[in-house]
This record gives C-alpha cells, sequence and structure tokens, in this order.
C-alpha cells in the first residue's frame, strides 16, 4: 500500500527482494508505476492517496474512507500473510488496524514524524503495526520505549544515490559552461510551485544580478508543471540563465555548486548527493494556523539532513520568511565561502555512509520473518 512516489519505489524495492527469498509470492495493492513494474497487482493507482495537509485533503474524504472500507473487508475476506502499509499513515494506519485485528500480520514501513509533530500517533501505531521499518536512525528508540517493535533498515536513496559524483563531468554532459552553477528546484507538485515558485525564481534573479556568469538548473518534475515554471521564469527576466531539464533532478544537483530546492525529500536527496543547499518550506496559511495554534510542530528544523547531523547544515526558511532577497543571500553565502562548501560536502559524505544500510533486503527480512512465525 503506497500513497505517492517516494512510496512506490520503497515498495517495488521491497517487493524485488522479497521475489528473491519467496519466488512464488504474489503482490498486490494499491501501487504506482514501480511497483507495477515489479510485479505487483494494481487494485488502486498510488496516486489516487496523494493528498497533502491538513485541510486540503477534506474534499477527498468520502472517496478514501470508502476506498479504506474497501480494501478492509477485501483482506479481511481473502487474508494475505502480510500486509506493508507505506507511508501514508493517516490512511494506512487506520486500515493496518483492522487489518491487525482480524489476524493480518501488519508491517508499517516509514515512521511518522512522531518526532516532530502528533506525538500521541505512537498510541494508534501500536494498535496497528506488528512490526515499524524505521528510516532514520533514531526513530527505534521511541519505539522500544513504547513497547513497539521496530527496526532502522536504513534510507532507501542512500543506497541508490550513485558513486561517481563528479561535478564536471555531468556539467559537460548537460552543456552548462558556467564557472558558477545552482540547481534550484521549485517543487514537484503544482502546489508547491504556487507556494514557493515566485519566492525561489526571485531569488534567483537576486542571485543573477550579484553574479552574472551563474548558470541556474531546473529539473522539472513532471510534464505538466513545465508551463507554470516557464511562466514564471520569463516573469523573472531569466529565459537565459536557467537550463529547464525534463525530470533528471539527480544529474542537476550534482552538477551544481549549491541547491536550492523547496523543502522535502529532495533535501535528503541534495545531502545524500553532498551538496550544499538551502531549503524553503511553506504550508496553506490553515493549515499553518492549526498547527502553530495547536503546538503541533515540536521541532526547531523541518529538514531531515540538519535532524540528522550534529549542528545544522543547511539554511531553512519557513513561511512568511521565505523571501527572495534573504534567500539569495544565504546562497551567495555558500557561493563565495569554497571552505564551508567543503566541511558541508563531507559531513554529508558521512550521513549518506550512515543511511546507506541495504534498506530493501533489511526491510525484506523483517517482513519473511512475520511471514516464517
Amino acid at each position: 500500500m503506497a500513497g505517492e512516489a517516494s512510496g512506490d519505489l520503497l515498495g517495488a524495492g521491497l517487493i524485488r527482494a522479497l521475489k528473491n527469498r519467496f519466488p512464488g509470492a504474489e503482490f498486490e495493492g494499491v501501487a504506482g508505476p514501480e511497483m507495477l513494474s515489479a510485479g505487483c497487482q494494481q487494485l488502486e493507482p498510488a496516486a489516487s492517496l496523494a493528498v497533502f495537509g491538513l485541510i486540503e485533503p477534506l474534499k477527498h474524504l468520502p472517496r478514501l474512507l470508502r476506498l479504506r472500507r474497501d480494501l478492509a473487508k477485501r483482506w479481511s475476506e481473502k487474508p494475505p500473510d502480510v500486509f506493508v502499509g507505506i507511508d501514508a499513515p493517516d490512511f494506512n494506519l487506520g486500515l493496518e488496524k483492522r487489518l491487525r485485528k482480524a489476524g493480518v500480520r501488519t508491517v508499517h514501513y516509514v515512521s511518522p514524524s512522531i518526532w516532530a509533530w502528533r506525538p500521541g500517533r505512537i498510541k494508534t501505531i501500536k494498535k496497528a503495526a506488528d512490526h515499524v521499518l524505521c528510516i532514520l536512525p533514531f526513530e527505534p528508540a521511541i519505539y522500544e520505549a513504547a513497547g513497539v517493535a521496530a527496526t532502522f533498515v536504513g534510507h532507501p536513496k542512500a543506497d541508490s544515490i550513485p558513486a561517481d559524483l563528479d561535478r564536471h563531468r555531468v556539467r559537460a554532459e548537460l552543456g552548462v559552461r558556467a564557472p558558477e552553477v545552482v540547481a534550484l528546484l521549485p517543487g514537484s507538485r503544482n502546489s508547491e510551485i504556487a507556494m514557493l515558485g515566485e519566492a525561489l525564481i526571485g531569488a534567483a534573479a537576486i542571485i543573477r544580478n550579484s553574479r552574472p556568469g551563474v548558470q541556474f538548473i531546473t529539473p522539472v518534475a513532471t510534464p505538466a508543471l513545465r508551463p507554470s515554471i516557464e511562466a514564471l521564469v520569463d516573469a523573472a527576466g531569466l529565459r537565459d540563465s536557467i537550463l529547464l531539464l525534463d525530470g533528471d533532478s539527480e544529474r542537476a544537483m550534482i552538477a551544481a555548486d549549491v541547491v536550492l530546492l523547496a523543502s522535502g525529500t529532495a533535501a535528503l536527496e541534495s545531502a545524500l548527493l553532498q551538496r550544499p543547499t538551502v531549503a524553503a518550506y511553506r504550508l496553506g496559511r490553515m493549515t499553518y494556523a492549526i498547527v502553530i495554534d495547536l503546538g503541533l510542530l515540536k521541532l526547531t528544523h523541518f529538514t531531515l539532513p540538519n535532524l540528522l547531523t550534529e549542528q545544522p547544515l543547511l539554511p531553512e526558511f519557513m513561511q512568511d520568511d521565505v523571501q527572495p532577497d534573504a534567500i539569495a543571500a544565504e546562497v551567495i553565502s555558500l557561493l563565495d565561502d569554497d571552505e564551508r562548501r567543503q566541511f558541508i560536502s563531507d559531513r554529508f559524505a558521512r550521513l549518506r555512509a550512515e543511511l546507506a544500510q541495504n534498506a530493501d533486503q533489511r526491510a525484506a527480512d523483517i517482513v519473511a520473518s512475520l511471514i516464517t512465525q
């Protein structure tokens, strides 16, 4: 059961690792293209679960509740050996709870951010999951204290990062000859582009005015986003300074001296690629007001790399602090400081080693142990 692209990749890797152990196994569920390619029968597309925020998903609630009810009925009447809910906790935990009550062994893959907000969810997780597969090293201790079985399996993205991070070679492949390169990733969804695109591209305009020779590279996550991004680029007068790629975010970041991005999974990917990074994040105003008023947010930093290193290495801009001039100043500061960039790169190389644990195989080992018990 996967709810978005990152979960689809996790599911595909887990399926392949389980097939090596159980060649005759059958897989079905809510799946994206990667899980389909790995051999999962798709009962519903993963994209149907890709709704975010506190307020925004409400219009989808009747459809999601109906889907969860139908899946609970299907798998209660014809139980699988194991159910694996991948991320999407607001959907999966309720389904896991019903299935576990019906006697199905359940695994939740990717811990919800209970260490960041809504820590009370651990009570629900305890009722829902026989085992939690954690992708961050500090998470199992939290579960063990609450009496929940949990294992750090590592982060699959750390396993898949290429060994060769030669920026000069990648720049040559992309036809980039500028002395300084900034990868600019304004988001992978329309909502992120709407929230952050103008501010991040505005920051790029300030940087370009300060350093006329700089080249920006922007990977466009999906074709549907290109018109919105092109309109922002044209409005900022940056058509000649921004190279737009069709996807290819990994190469865009490898080619860069500094990465400027919308915070999310891309921030961790950038760190694993050992690139100094500046991150920005905005929630919908009503969602943000609820989060703040109810005291749901428990952290002083919101990017994963800053939670995984001894000191925060990513400059972060949240909500009203997302201002083009302040963001541009941080990027320029990094471009000016070779020693600081090298320090950050070296620490991120260690972070990659800490997270690269062969996650697919380790996750498969836990699932297999539940099957063979």
